[in-house]
């Protein structure tokens, strides 16, 4: 990833990029951006009137169309139909000489489609006036499935392939490690909740009654047996009225991010064809983003539930440590470890996860904080980082505040310590078995299990004694009623087959992002906001302990829902 003044330099331009936190003339353009977009959400015809300069050269086209002179564009303002409400989802802000600021907003629409609106913001006697604009849209583009509605049975599995023939097609190995024939589920949930009839991909490290674990090795599969009882959390989502459609893969006894299997495969990414998924909750993010499920059960250790979702465009939630049960779970590096969800919906995914999290008494978030000495990214996630946060902040009147450097120089430190503390948990878990089975394993996660096997008891008490002490500091930095903002991936997914030392560099950078809520046990939100060059990827909403909801919260807010 560089030197370390070349990633300090990174680190820098990301929290940089928030030029309104340092110049008041941005500010008050976007607080005029801001007003312009409410009064547009409410049809208020005579504030957007006065939010164009009253001038005979203002401009506005929107391709079909161009209209020149402040008369002309309030007459088609008054004429028009209601427009339809639209979420600003990034917005870009660029100088464009003294008392002019160039802006576009990338938006997406009640129904699905996009669009983006170009803005010469002039600065005059009664302050910002837009001078010039352009609006583009362009339809929804379908996607395969769609979330049920709460007490709308589904029981269409979905996932297999039709051949042209009409005859159904294997289960694609690289998703599914179990998936019934006839459309029957793994198991059914109850015929009513908040959940009834959502489609479940439940990743191979969870106990279902009756089905084997599989942890992403067959040596290991063949040597396991049928379990007596269902996960807690698995219980918890039937009870919602979910059903199990099938046991989805994971990465070989989920020590990944890379969403690879050296036995079943690199599932594909619906969301980005050609790209992988991600990991180690690969398979549930592979059917969630193919349409195949509706919810993606997965886990979370360092990342392995934000990476994909990041990946995939999806919604996800690594809760509170220790605020779920991992019983019935099959553990890599329990003082990490978490259950996790994924969903296309947030209101879905807030759903489910009110089934598995307990009653909370937390704050809401009241305020957004980015840190100054944020770990780098790949160059196409800084702006989108940037464009992300400003637009989320703006839509739900959520304060952005740069926080001083929170990691004291010691990120670096501390996520070694991490590392060293995750190799020798999973270490414990698995060793013996892999001493059993020499060469079942990948020989890349078998280098990572050799990390643990050969770190010694002083330096093992060293990490974890790092470890507790920047929980505390982090926990210290991220007080009740704020959220930490930052990248869910230090870049958009990967394409399939990128050399190894490539995708090793990528891993470690991501891993130095998504490592600190798993060392604090903060609870950790992705909202898939952000768009690095054409592909998707998250912002993560890091809180204190106890705020999983609130952050659900911040992710289901819509424009169209009156919140911006």
């Amino acid at each position: 990833m560089g030197t370390a003044d070349e990633s300090n330099e990174a680190a820098d331009s990301l929290a940089a990029g928030f030029t309104e936190l340092d110049d008041p003339v941005i500010a008050a353009l976007l607080n005029a951006f801001w007003s312009y977009e409410r009064a547009l959400a409410a049809n208020d015809v005579p504030a957007l009137e006065g939010w164009f300069a009253d001038d005979p050269a203002t401009l506005r086209t929107d391709g079909a169309a161009t209209l020149v002179g402040h008369d002309e564009i309030s007459a088609f303002r008054r004429d028009r139909p209601v427009p339809p409400p639209r979420m600003v989802e990034r917005l870009h802000v660029r100088a464009a000489g003294p008392g002019a600021v160039f802006a576009v907003a990338e938006s997406v629409r009640e129904d699905g489609g996009t669009g983006a609106q170009s803005q010469l913001w002039i600065r005059g006697p009664q302050g910002w006036r837009v001078s010039a604009a352009h609006v583009a849209t362009a339809p929804p583009v379908p996607r395969p499935g769609a979330a049920p509605r709460p007490g709308t049975p589904r029981r269409d599995q979905g996932g297999r392939a039709a051949q042209e023939s009409g005859a159904a097609q294997e289960p694609d190995p690289r998703i599914w490690r179990h998936l019934p024939e006839g459309g029957e589920p793994v198991a059914r949930g109850a015929a009513a909740g908040l959940l009834a009839g959502a489609r479940l991909a439940v990743k191979d490290l969870f106990a279902i009654a009756g089905e084997r674990i599989g942890a992403g090795n067959p040596d290991w599969l063949a040597e396991t047996v049928p379990q007596t009882r269902t996960a807690p959390a698995v219980q918890a989502l039937l009870d919602a009225g979910a059903d199990v459609t099938g046991i989805a893969q994971t990465d070989e006894f989920a020590f990944s991010l890379a969403g690879a299997n050296a036995h079943y495969g690199a599932p594909d990414n619906a969301a980005v064809p050609g790209c992988i998924t991600g990991g180690s909750s690969s398979g549930p993010a592979a059917a969630v983003a193919a349409g195949l499920a509706d919810i993606g059960l997965g886990t979370d250790t360092a990342g392995s539930i934000r990476v994909p979702a990041s990946y995939c465009g999806l919604y996800s939630i690594r809760p509170t440590h220790g605020a779920v049960s991992t019983a019935g779970m099959y553990p890599l590096a329990p003082s990490f470890d978490t259950v996790g969800l994924l969903a296309r919906d947030p209101g879905l995914l807030r759903r489910a996860a009110g089934a598995l999290l307990p009653g909370q008494d937390s704050p809401p978030v009241t305020a957004l904080h980015v840190a100054a000495d944020l770990p780098p990214t790949g160059p196409a996630m800084r702006p989108a980082f940037v464009a992300g946060v400003r637009a989320l902040s703006g839509r739900s009147r959520l304060p952005l505040r740069r926080v001083p450097a929170i990691f004291g120089g010691q990120l670096e430190r501390w996520f070694g310590a991490f590392r060293t503390v995750q190799a020798c948990e999973a270490w414990e878990a698995h060793g013996r078995w892999l001493e059993r089975h020499p060469g079942s394993v990948d020989p890349a996660i078998a280098a990572r299990f050799a990390v643990g096997r050969d770190t010694s008891s002083v330096a093992r008490a060293q990490a974890t004694e790092l470890v507790a002490a920047a929980r505390k500091i982090l926990r210290k930095a991220i007080p009740p009623g704020t959220a930490l903002v930052l990248p869910a991936s230090s870049t958009a997914a990967p394409r399939h087959g990128l050399p190894d030392g490539m995708m090793e560099e990528i891993r470690a950078a991501t891993l130095r992002l998504t490592f600190l809520a798993s060392v604090a046990g903060l609870p950790a939100v992705v909202i898939p906001a952000l768009r690095a060059g054409s592909r998707p990827a998250g912002l993560c909403l890091v809180g204190a302990p106890g705020s999983d909801r609130a952050l659900l919260d911040i992710a289901c807010r819509r424009a169209w829902d009156g919140a911006a």
